[in-house]
């Protein structure tokens, strides 16, 4: 093969070379990148859908590759992740940090939500009508924990309690962690209408349910309160490029209440729909409370039996 025939194969098979990172130009269209982000399902997987189905059709205007939504229960991820699923993350913090130590996940940005922006902390709540006023008032009672893979509904507190020197498996009278969707409601509500003593959530999940007028935050005392720590966070993969990873980072962080994304045939605003006020840069320093608490707890990833 001679001429510009020749010189098209060589072409086609550099541009192969780099792994189908370049843009290719094929009939005045363009064939790019394809990335994968798992996103952890939060309380439900169409909810989860819904949430950020416009964020996934942003990035892939954004940045110039084609992204592609995988969903998974949060018990699912690490497995997943590890035969090589998906390329980006979208999970909560505590399950960042076991990707991070186990497999180089890097740290891309984390979600704004709340009173405390990118971070927030876990509470332990009692009805104000319950008499109980102290950490130190929970032995002997019933608590209802959150998932035990959340961060602020499960890990914060189990290590809060931990460190007041109540022991859970030892000193309450009966704990419980809720099955089903939504478990972070659940707990709440079970608070409130008197199915347990005292339980545990994130202080966004108060915030927002007393913002829509759910709960009135009257009917709760707040027994004990963690620090603060990242809230959910997006990483990639260390097999991810670096200028990918970047410029997924720097589409994050652009992202402002007018941005809108093409969702069939809808045209959505993307930072509403997935319920969030922004995104900050993550730095892997920043979770260093949140491995405190996991190593005082013996949590993934650093579980001792």
């Amino acid at each position: 093969m001679t001429g510009p025939s020749r010189h098209l194969v060589v072409f086609l098979a550099a541009v192969g070379g780099l792994g189908g990172l370049a843009l290719l130009a094929v009939g005045g269209r363009s064939a790019s990148r394809t990335f994968r982000i798992g996103y952890m399902i939060c309380n439900s997987v169409e909810e989860t859908r819904e949430r950020f189905a416009p964020l996934t059709a942003y990035l892939s205007e954004a940045t110039g590759a084609r992204f592609e939504p995988v969903y998974l229960n949060t018990y699912d991820v690490e497995e997943a992740f590890a035969r090589g699923e998906f390329e980006f993350t979208h999970t909560n913090s505590l399950l960042y940090i076991t990707l991070r130590e186990r497999y180089g996940v890097r740290p891309i940005a984390v979600e704004r939500r709340g009173s405390f922006g990118a971070k927030t902390r876990g509470v332990i709540v009692a009805r104000k009508d319950s008499g109980l006023r102290s950490l130190d008032d929970l032995r002997g009672k019933r608590l209802v924990f959150g998932p035990q893979w959340a961060p602020f509904g499960f890990l914060a507190q189990y290590a809060l309690m931990l460190e007041a020197g109540v022991d859970p498996e030892k000193d309450l009278g009966y704990y419980a962690i809720p099955r089903g969707s939504w478990k972070h409601q659940k707990i709440i509500y079970s608070v409130l209408y008197g199915g347990f003593d005292a339980g545990t959530a994130p202080l966004i999940d108060l915030e927002e349910m007393a913002a829509d007028g759910r709960i009135a935050p009257d009917d709760f005392v707040i027994l004990g309160q963690s620090g603060l720590a990242p809230y959910c966070t997006f990483g990639a993969s260390k097999k991810v490029p670096r200028r990918w990873a970047d410029r997924v980072r720097n589409a994050l962080l652009a992202l402002d209440n007018r941005a809108t994304a093409r969702v069939g045939d809808e045209t959505l605003l993307v930072l509403k729909r997935a319920q969030v006020q922004g995104y900050d840069e993550a730095r892997d320093a920043d979770y260093d409370e949140l491995r405190r608490w996991a190593r005082l707890a013996k949590m993934p990833p650093y579980e001792k039996y």
